[in-house]
């Protein structure tokens, strides 16, 4: 499969073995947070054809951890505390999945943000995360 990208995305600069296998995941800028996408593809599929529920999980905490590490410069080091999700429906085979993400209160060490995974005009997750930030 040759990967299609929507206008606008670009690939992600951060990577790590995990997340190159999880992925790929492409950013642009949204209204509230950097949107983070990517498109199902055949080694995230289930035994039901339907994207295992770890895809979409990681993909929320990549996407809101994201908002908290690009919210400050030098970048912010964040570590999840807390991690819940919605499941609502599902991923299938070659949909692109974008995570709209936004921070709804950060302290010095604490952030807390919010957002939904969406395939086109379906929400398929809804999330909130607590995350440390790790300052020096």
């Amino acid at each position: 499969m040759v990967e299609s990208v929507p206008a606008g995305f670009e690939r992600a600069k951060f990577s790590n073995p995990f997340l190159d296998m999880a992925g790929p995941y492409y950013v642009r800028p949204g209204d509230e947070g950097i949107i983070v996408g990517t498109r199902i593809h055949e080694g995230q599929i289930n035994h039901i054809n339907v994207a295992h529920g770890g895809v979409l999980g990681t993909l929320a905490d990549v996407a809101l951890s994201l908002q908290v590490h690009e919210a400050e410069r030098p970048r912010l080091p964040v570590a999840t505390m807390s991690l819940n999700t919605n499941y609502l429906a599902a991923a299938k085979l070659d949909d692109w999945v974008e995570a709209n993400c936004r921070i709804d209160r950060m302290s010095k060490r604490t952030a807390y943000c919010s957002g939904r995974i969406v395939c086109g005009d379906t929400v398929l997750m809804t999330m909130t995360a607590v995350f440390a930030i790790l300052r020096k």
